[in-house]
């Protein structure tokens, strides 16, 4: 099948459409993988790598230093937010749509000075990867490490994760873990034969509901963490006592934490029930100390912010590479409905991010 055709030379706001207009939820970024690959190889400086549905753009210029910037090309499941459409927002222009926050917007940056950058004052390698907004054993930045350690080698890595344009350092970490009541099924007309284990489930909720979460101070940004049930299933039928109830719980914490201190903390908040962590990932110093980091924010000329969710920053950040999130967009608008992006904020991001790598 041909590659729907993207046009580089467009501005970074109508290759965001381009892109978004392209349907990519996890799982299907097939089609939107095919075009960003066909547009990279059209550019003779790039040297072009696909790994399943990632696409690795690396020049090899013999530069003394290599920067990495990466994003994903898939998006949360539609609902009724496409096809992308303008908007005005306060007298602003948006483009509306899914995706066009989370983050295609900076998808479309990076392509179009992947293409037209053929003498950047590093060496650059641009990764788009696929099946992030999915389970971590699904993603595609994850395989490429696993796999391909060499692509994603550098001294500093982007990752263009909305961030109203601005530089967010690091990120949080998370955790998810089940805390399970049990007790003895029996029938409802005589409940004093069994034990319920939702209405023990209580206690659970009554260590959330006083739990005060920490703001914490790591390399000059305070990170705000965060301890919320997420989901609770239990019940059997209409008529029966049940004998199991599951709170999921989520953790967000400081990336001064590491994982084992943050999965020991959930243990002992939740002392005598049934513990099991289902998923986690450390999260990231931010790193800003970096060389390449103090250039970056000279030349942005931003006030570093915390992130204070999870983005792969961390992978970056586990192979030794100082990471920052960048890219436009409100992160707020991150999965929402109405998401838009403001178009004159796509421009900056494009004028900041050529600015440097060409130190004009």
């Amino acid at each position: 099948m041909t590659a729907i055709p993207l046009e580089t030379t467009a501005t970074s706001a109508e290759l965001t459409r381009q892109l978004c207009d392209i349907e990519s939820v996890s799982g299907g970024e097939g089609a939107i993988a095919d075009a960003i690959e066909a547009a990279a190889r059209r550019a003779p400086h790039l040297d072009v790598t696909r790994v399943g549905d990632t696409i690795v753009a690396r020049t090899a210029l013999g530069r003394d230093r290599r920067v990495v910037i990466a994003g994903h090309i898939d998006t949360v499941p539609v609902n009724g937010n496409l096809p992308t459409r303008p908007l005005v927002v306060d007298g602003e222009e948006h483009l509306w749509g899914r995706g066009t926050v989370d983050m295609k917007a900076g998808v479309a940056v990076q392509l179009k000075l992947a293409v037209e950058l053929a003498e950047p004052v590093f060496d650059v390698t641009w990764i788009w990867y696929d099946h992030e907004e999915v389970g971590e054993e699904h993603n595609g930045l994850r395989r490429l490490a696993a796999e391909h350690p060499d692509l994603m080698q550098g001294d500093f890595a982007i990752l263009g994760e909305p961030s109203n344009g601005q530089i967010e350092g690091g990120c949080n970490g998370t955790l998810r873990a089940e805390i399970r009541t049990r007790g003895v099924r029996a029938h409802s007309a005589r409940a004093w034969a069994g034990h319920n284990a939702i209405h023990d489930a209580a206690a659970v909720l009554q260590v959330l509901q006083e739990y005060r979460p920490r703001e914490v101070d790591v390399e000059g940004l305070r990170y705000r963490e965060g301890l919320n049930a997420v989901r609770i299933s239990g019940g059997v039928a209409g008529n029966v006592i049940p004998d199991e109830c599951i709170v999921e719980v989520n953790y967000r914490f400081a990336p001064s934490r590491s994982l084992e201190e943050a999965t020991a903390h959930v243990v002992d908040l939740f002392a005598g029930f049934d513990v099991r962590v289902v998923d986690a990932a450390s999260g990231a110093r931010p790193g800003l100390d970096a060389p390449l980091a103090i250039e970056f924010i000279e030349a942005v000329g931003a006030t570093p912010q915390p992130k204070y969710g999870w983005t792969d920053v961390a992978r970056f950040s586990a192979l030794g590479i100082p990471a920052v999130n960048f890219g436009p967009g409100d992160p707020t608008k991150a999965h929402a409905d109405d998401e838009s992006v403001p178009v004159a904020q796509i421009a900056g991001t494009e004028a900041s991010l050529r600015a440097w790598l060409t130190r004009s």
